[in-house]
This record gives C-alpha cells, sequence and structure tokens, in this order.
C-alpha cells in the first residue's frame, strides 16, 4: 500500500484539482501568478485542499478549488466543497447579538447576571460588549477540557463560571473562546431558540446561504470535506470530538466559498443591520482608561492597515481546518482562503492574494 504521505504528496506536486466558477475580467497576468502562488503555496505547507474567494466589486473574480477535499477517495476541492469554520464563525455570533440589540431584547451594556442571574458575583461587572471584543476576563478552553464529553449547555456554562476573571473587565484585552460560547447560550437564553436555528433563521437561509450551518457529522452534508493534520510528516485525519463541542458559539459552522460571497456582499447593505451597528462591529472597542484594545477587535472581527488599506478580518482553527477572511473595504476587495490542514496558514495566502489584486489596476 503506497504511503500516505507520500501519495498526498505526489497528488498535490502533480495535480493541484481546481475549479473556476465566475471569472469576470482580470489581469491574465494576476490570475496566473495567483495561481502560481497558491499551488506553490500549497505544496510549501502540504496542504491537501484549499478553496479561494476572490471579490471585486462585488463581482466573483474568482471561486475555485485547489487539492483534496478528501485525501483518501481523492475528491477534488471546488466552490462548492463545505469547510469547517473556525473562529471565523465568531463574526456570525456577533450579528446575532447585534440583531438582537437593534430590536432591544440585549443591551450592549448590560451586566451579565441579568440574563445569568446565578452567575458569579464578578459577572456583574461584566457587559455584553466586553465579551463581543474579548475585554471581559474570560479565559479560554483549559489544557484539561475533555473535547469528548457530551457537555450540556448547562455544564458549559458551570464550567466557564467556574473559571475566575483573569483581569478586571475592560482593562485588558485576551482572546477568549469560552467568551463566545457564552454569547451563544445568551441568544438561546434570549431568543429560545438554539444559537444554530438562529442563524439560520436570521442570517443563512435570508441571504441564501444554503450550505451554512452548525456542524453535524451525523447528517448527510454534500460536498463536505475532510479535516487533516501532520503528525511527524504523516497525515493524518483530524481528532474527534464530541457532536455538543461541535454546536458552540465560537466557531462550529459549515460554510462554503459561494456562501461566504453572499455574506460579503450583504456585509455592504442594510439587509442585516443598520450601517452604524456594522461600523460599531468594525471600530476597535477602547478599554476603560480609553486605551484601544491591543488586539484591535471589534465585535467578531479584527482590524488592521495594511499598507494603508484598510482591513477588516479574521480567520479561524478547528479540527484540521484553517480559514481566513480578509475585507478591504475601502477598496471593495474581499479575499477568503479555507484549508483542510491543521496550523496551516491560509491568512499568509489570503494577505498575499490581495496584494496581486490590490496592485492589478
Amino acid at each position: 500500500m503506497m504511503h500516505i504521505r507520500r501519495f498526498f504528496l505526489s497528488v498535490v506536486c502533480l495535480s493541484l484539482f481546481f475549479t473556476v466558477v465566475s471569472a469576470p475580467a482580470q489581469s491574465p497576468a494576476t490570475t496566473a501568478a495567483v495561481t502560481d502562488y497558491v499551488k506553490a503555496e500549497m505544496q510549501r505547507q502540504h496542504i491537501p485542499g484549499l478553496s479561494l474567494l476572490v471579490v471585486k466589486n462585488g463581482k466573483i473574480l474568482r471561486a475555485e478549488g485547489f487539492g483534496l477535499a478528501n485525501v483518501e477517495l481523492q475528491t477534488p476541492v471546488k466552490a462548492e466543497t463545505v469547510f469547517q469554520s473556525g473562529s471565523v464563525g465568531k463574526q456570525f455570533t456577533a450579528t446575532a447579538v447585534m440583531m438582537l440589540v437593534e430590536e432591544g431584547k440585549i443591551g450592549l451594556d448590560d451586566a451579565l447576571t441579568k440574563y445569568f442571574v446565578d452567575a458569579p458575583a464578578t459577572w456583574k461587572d461584566v457587559t455584553v460588549r466586553e465579551l463581543l471584543s474579548h475585554t471581559a476576563g474570560f479565559g479560554d478552553y483549559p489544557k484539561n477540557f475533555d473535547f469528548r464529553k457530551d457537555w450540556t449547555e448547562d455544564e458549559e456554562l458551570k464550567l466557564i463560571e467556574s473559571i475566575p476573571l483573569a483581569y478586571p473587565p475592560g482593562t485588558s484585552w485576551a482572546y477568549s473562546n469560552f467568551g463566545y460560547v457564552t454569547l451563544g447560550i445568551l441568544i438561546h437564553r434570549v431568543t429560545g431558540e438554539p444559537y444554530g436555528d438562529f442563524l439560520q433563521q436570521r442570517i443563512f437561509h435570508p441571504l441564501g446561504m444554503q450550505s451554512t450551518r452548525i456542524i453535524s457529522e451525523a447528517d448527510i452534508v454534500p460536498n463536505r470535506s475532510s479535516g487533516y493534520r501532520l503528525v511527524k510528516g504523516e497525515l493524518k485525519n483530524q481528532e474527534w470530538v464530541s457532536p455538543v463541542v461541535n454546536t458552540t458559539a465560537d466557531g462550529s459552522l459549515y460554510f462554503t466559498v459561494l456562501d461566504l460571497a453572499k455574506w460579503d456582499a450583504a456585509l455592504y447593505t442594510e439587509n442585516l443591520l443598520k450601517r452604524s451597528s456594522l461600523d460599531l462591529m468594525w471600530t476597535p472597542v477602547k478599554l476603560k482608561n480609553g486605551q484601544p484594545n491591543k488586539g484591535s477587535y471589534g465585535f467578531g472581527w479584527f482590524m488592521e492597515n495594511r499598507q494603508g488599506h484598510r482591513c477588516i478580518q479574521h480567520d479561524g482553527s478547528w479540527q484540521g481546518f484553517e480559514t481566513a477572511i480578509d475585507r478591504y473595504v475601502d477598496d471593495h476587495l474581499t479575499v477568503v482562503a479555507l484549508t483542510n490542514l491543521a496550523d496551516s496558514k491560509p491568512g499568509d495566502i489570503t494577505k498575499r492574494v490581495a496584494e496581486m489584486y490590490l496592485a492589478d489596476k
């Protein structure tokens, strides 16, 4: 039997599959350069499969797949291939919360104890705004967290409540998955609907995002890719986690680049949120001392200035998948890369691809 790593590398080197879905006029030189770069970077990082999206001025320039969605079955990636979101899913959680804020069902400066009455006393100083911006003092999954246990929502909440705040709320910044898990529970308590159902009804279905949904290993999911990891240079399948852990609001979604093109388009409109709410999400939250947070984080998004270009972005990592979305909103350019290899760096790819298109006047 052929060694799986040798087989995988030969596939990547000799036949990086790709399918172009939509390609309006663009520089042939840029098109070729991007293709060559992505193939070379996949080979360098040993990435089995990658899905790329480039949207410029509301038009899809590229929505295509490279490499393999499933190495064992030799299934090529295409634009319809479904990847796991990782923390790119946080922007959907933040949008859901802001919808409820606009409806008056949640207040950004409400104390968490308004919704979690049995929470620790320290939570009375934590606001919804601080959870959204990772400035609440919440921690992350502890090193001994059992990802194979079928946690109930109440059990997850009790665990989060048992962890002391790392710093006084609003005084520092530290990325916290548990903060966003808590926001998903908050959405459930306020609406009576599980986080995933609320997203489906209020965001995915209205936007026609037909493949985007909460992760479910049990369901039949067309075009679902497999996640991988490298162990001592050998390609392995992703490690198994319990189905319940795969439904939390810190980033447990399936999506495709085609659906993310619809999402990106909606963010230029007020179909989901008012412009004032979007602007708030895309503004780095200030700490109580008036200084910007060190993460340059708003609500569900990071903000960067890249050589004079404003970029609103996020990446994600989960179960053998790495993802990145970069939105150069003033340039009306969005680049997305979805990969199926743990510890790969799709954010480096989106950044370089964007540089190529920004330079192509």
